[in-house]
């Protein structure tokens, strides 16, 4: 007896360093390194707190990488946070701006496989941050106001627990394995207020896209596929003018093949005009459903590509095989344009976008992210897809609310399916805005677990303090770069809505100016004064001078006039200014002259809808 009891004894000391390795506690869990998840892991890590990011392909960075999506949509001219740095690295990386304005659809092309390695080098810098690749994520339930989640690596079943969890993923499959509410497709106008909308709801997402990616193997080459099966040249008649004289306002051909040129001689066939897009709704699948499901969109790119080869006599172009370890050589995933929409604190609409300072909710004052892109859907590929006449939209912010579920407690959302409306996340869910959304939920994150409070009771100020400490965007002014020495002082004031930007579409790239250098008059500061409930002052509607923006803010604050002037002679130092009371003043100025004195950013909290709750 006394033996076995020994040999029972010596397996359990044995066995209890496993069981114990098979449980492991983080603040933050991020399931789903895609683009948005990626940037919430990274930064959530740099702030300190110990956080877990776990993507079941081999590759980080979602779209733009292990998708394959790597010429980059929007805000080229407003390089925030994560998105500024990782566009830095592949500048640095290829040497230089220039070399990465290899096609003609975007500013910034790269090769998905540099873009991983540069995710990964961002990640392995984080001390706080471990990423778990190729891992699959099962259960998820929350125990002791903890979520438990069940983790398979490939070899060993462990579960992790946490207290703040992140939907990383590009489907929103996080929120809805917790019934978390959630919207799928368009939407009437009597639902969401736009009047562009439809007359009733329709359950059609956007089409997506499994994208290739080709190398020129040099004229001589032949690199010709076998003919796909249910191949038919006319159902990419016209995916360019040469072979579509019906249709003279196509590109050509080789405009077509460069498109998205990619550095090293590399192809994105990523087309949307009668190219391969595809309309396929996988969203209520299993994994195992979607991976048989994605076999017809990777057809489509094989007869794409077969017509291109066989067609436009591109035959020398093949599959790179230096992309992806996958025996096809396909991305590891497709691209998808749009999947779940959240059910936020908030849900952002167009008309937030169209007239910010108008609303009701002025959901600008709490901008997390900013975007640029109009509103581009993809529905070429949906028979009797219905038209929608898209509104041209100046450039935008995107609210904190979005981020955060309505009644589910612990749950940030960081990539695509935040709340917005269908017709919103045409311009949402471009890369640079995700990389920013992402940055912001890993910031919500930390700040949650170091003032012990839920996403929701977070400080939206506290939020967005550290996401311009972090270089990123509150405000979507063009004309107002990170280097800008007041970059904080007029986003913080923009924020308050106390100067306010004037919007402008613009071709790809929209565009909202704060014009820091034009004069700043009384009608404006007026304008921006009356949300806050401050005493009533009396100012000509022209140019604003030094002496009298001085004395207003004397009023508004009750300091003493003298305080003020003092005040304000060390903003003209900090701009290199003389001080001359009969001086008209700059925007540029007065942001900083209200930052400092009034400071409004800090001293007029704001709630989750954006309206100002009264001064501290």
């Amino acid at each position: 007896m006394k033996p076995i009891l020994i040999c029972l004894f010596s397996m359990l000391i044995f066995l209890s360093p496993i069981h114990s390795q098979n449980i492991a506690e983080y603040d933050v869990i991020v399931l789903g390194g895609g683009t948005g998840g990626t940037a919430a892991g990274i930064q959530a890590g740099r702030l300190g707190v110990k956080t877990l990011l776990v993507e079941p392909s081999p590759w980080l960075g979602g779209m733009l990488t292990a998708a394959g999506v790597s010429a980059i949509d929007g805000n080229n001219k407003m390089p925030a946070g994560i998105w500024g740095e990782f566009r830095e690295k592949l500048r640095s990386h290829y040497g230089g701006a220039k070399a990465l304005e290899t096609g003609w659809v975007s500013n910034t092309h790269f090769e998905p496989h540099v873009g991983a390695r540069i995710f990964d080098e961002m990640a392995a810098s984080v001390k706080m941050l471990e990423v778990k690749k190729s891992s699959t994520w099962s259960s998820i339930r929350k125990k002791d106001n903890k979520w438990q989640v069940q983790i398979f690596d490939g070899k060993t079943n462990y579960r992790v627990i946490c207290k703040i969890l992140i939907d990383g993923t590009d489907l929103g499959d996080v929120f809805a394995q917790l019934k978390a509410p959630f919207d799928i497709g368009m939407e009437s106008k009597e639902k969401t207020g736009e009047k562009m909308g439809l007359a009733s709801d329709l359950p059609i997402i956007q089409d997506l896209t499994f994208v290739a990616i080709l190398t020129d193997y040099g004229k001589d080459a032949d690199m010709t596929l076998p003919k796909p099966k249910n191949y038919d040249p006319q159902e990419f008649h016209c995916s360019c003018r040469d072979f579509c004289p019906e249709k003279p306002n196509l590109v050509t051909c080789e405009q077509l093949l460069s498109y998205a040129k990619l550095p090293n001689n590399k192809y994105l066939i990523n087309w949307p005009i009668e190219g391969n897009d595809m309309y396929l709704n996988v969203i209520n699948m299993s994994q195992k459903e979607r991976e048989k499901a994605f076999i017809a969109a990777k057809e489509v790119t094989l007869r794409f590509i077969y017509y291109m080869q066989t067609e436009l006599g591109f035959k020398q172009l093949g599959f790179a095989k230096d992309e992806y370890p996958t025996p096809d050589y396909f991305p590891f995933l497709p691209y998808h344009r749009e999947g779940r929409r959240l059910q936020g604190l908030v849900r952002m609409d167009v008309n937030h976008i169209l007239e910010p300072f108008r609303e009701e909710s002025p959901l600008y004052r709490t901008g997390i992210a900013v975007g640029d892109y109009p509103i581009d859907h993809h529905h070429d590929k949906y028979p009797n897809a219905p038209e929608i006449d898209f509104p041209k939209v100046p450039s935008f912010s995107i609210p904190f609310g979005a981020l955060i579920p309505k009644e589910t407690e612990g749950l940030i959302v960081a990539d695509k399916p935040i709340s917005v409306s269908n017709i919103v996340n045409g311009s949402t869910r471009l890369q640079p805005a995700v990389l920013q959304i992402g940055q912001a939920a890993g910031i919500i994150a930390a700040i949650a677990i170091k003032r012990n409070l839920q996403p929701a009771e977070v400080n939206i100020r506290e939020v967005q303090q550290t996401i311009l400490d972090w270089k990123g965007y509150l405000m979507p002014y063009y004309d107002v770069p990170p280097e800008d020495p007041q970059f904080q002082e007029i986003n913080r004031v923009g924020a308050t809505g106390f100067i306010r930007g004037v919007g402008e579409p613009y071709l790809w790239a929209n565009r909202t100016w704060f014009y820091p250098d034009s004069i700043y008059t009384g009608n404006e500061l007026k304008t921006g004064a009356s949300a806050f409930g401050l005493p009533p002052f009396s100012v000509d509607e022209g140019p604003i001078t030094q002496g009298k923006l001085c004395e207003v803010l004397s009023q508004m604050t009750t300091k003493d006039l003298a305080i003020v002037e003092t005040e304000f002679r060390g903003v003209c130092v900090q701009l290199s200014l003389k001080y001359n009371k009969n001086e008209p003043i700059s925007r540029r100025t007065a942001a900083v002259a209200i930052d400092r004195i009034v400071n409004p950013f800090a001293v007029y909290p704001i709630n989750k809808l954006g309206k100002i709750i009264g001064p501290k």
